[in-house]
């Protein structure tokens, strides 16, 4: 299970009610085994651990109990989805959506597929589905935004991220998308504010620190740079980029030893022979 921000002691406590309730559903079953219902349902508790293949085969056995479970055949994308198979995750939300024309989510969950397939037209077209439908929908909004940021549609981008924070403004992703594209606009103050703003609601958000440090190096501010950099290296001690980037840094403020420790480190976690080049050329500029 994904630690969201709930304590060691909250997670635990709902792993085992999420146990206990696949103990239900598995006696349930067993005194009848025809009610597709509890088949689905219980495939919803194993995605819930992390469990997508045990899920799919659920979602199969109350798929065959009842053909026209729009829900399960949704859900089974889903899960297929989490495996990378997108594909066969496009052919579940097909029919679900067939089953069910108005299916928000549906659409939702297609548009995400297509948009990790980079087919961002598509995407969008389900995204539009999807908000016309429920346009109470944060998650949709913030996905048709990062299929604009990746068309460059930027001012777009910009105005679907604003509505998903409207309507969800704790949705932390939406914020550091928005960063992203901001940063892409060259609104530098505005890409920081909302890298910190996502950080504050999901401290963890390595990207984030990341993408915050490569803001405050661009703008010359290498002491901030660093800061979210050893935030970020924390948090993910196999970056390459991250070490690279701070050693510029330290290199900027003087700081040569720790600058040449951190290109060297870079070296040994990256295999790009560019990327290596770039950084021994400048541990020889720091050593003349």
């Amino acid at each position: 299970m994904k630690d969201d921000g709930r304590t060691r002691e909250q997670l635990i406590a709902e792993l085992g009610q999420l146990r206990r309730a696949i103990e239900d559903f598995d006696e349930a079953i067993r005194l009848d085994p025809e009610m597709a219902e509890t088949c689905y349902n219980r495939g919803v508790v194993y995605d819930s651990l992390g469990q997508p293949k045990r899920a799919i085969d659920d979602y199969d056995e109350a798929i065959r109990l009842n053909p026209a479970y729009a829900v399960a055949y949704s859900n089974r994308g889903n899960a297929y989805a989490s495996l990378g198979h997108l594909r066969r995750a496009i052919e579940n939300y097909d029919e679900a959506i067939r089953l069910n024309p108005e299916f928000a989510m549906a659409y939702n969950n297609r548009g995400t597929a297509y948009l990790n397939l980079g087919q961002f037209q598509p995407a969008i077209k389900d995204f539009h589905q999807a908000i016309r439908f429920n346009p109470e929908s944060a998650a949709a909004y913030s996905n048709r935004g990062n299929a604009y940021e990746e068309l460059g549609l930027y001012e777009q981008a910009i105005e679907d991220y604003d509505e998903a924070i409207r309507l969800d403004p704790e949705y932390f992703d939406t914020y550091y998308n928005r960063g992203i594209t901001y940063s892409s606009l060259g609104e530098y103050e505005l890409a920081i504010e909302d890298y910190d703003e996502a950080i504050r609601l999901n401290p963890e958000h390595v990207e984030a620190h990341f993408n915050l440090a490569r803001v405050y190096a661009m703008l010359g501010h290498a002491e901030a740079a660093i800061e979210s950099l050893d935030q970020s290296i924390q948090l993910n001690p196999a970056s390459a980029g991250a070490y690279l980037i701070r050693g510029a840094a330290y290199a900027e403020l003087g700081r040569d030893i720790e600058a040449i420790a951190d290109l060297e480190k870079s070296i040994t976690l990256t295999e790009d022979s560019e990327w290596i080049q770039m950084a021994r050329q400048r541990i020889e500029e720091l050593e003349e």
